[in-house]
């Protein structure tokens, strides 16, 4: 897997990053917008932190 930082269509918040697959280069989760690159940056790191430790809830 990898992060993705890409441009948006929206002007005011230009920055989103999602998470590709490495073997199908399919897009697994993304974010909301940002307005700069740092903020997207921030957003990523604390992402990447929490991922490993992460409880999931089933809801179903």
């Amino acid at each position: 897997m990898k992060f993705e930082i890409r441009k948006s269509n929206n002007p005011d918040q230009p920055y989103y990053w999602r998470i590709v697959a490495d073997k199908n280069g399919e897009t697994l989760a993304h974010s909301e917008t940002y307005v700069s690159k740092a903020d997207c940056h921030n957003a990523i790191a604390i992402v990447a932190a929490g991922a490993a430790t992460a409880e999931v809830d089933d809801l179903t």
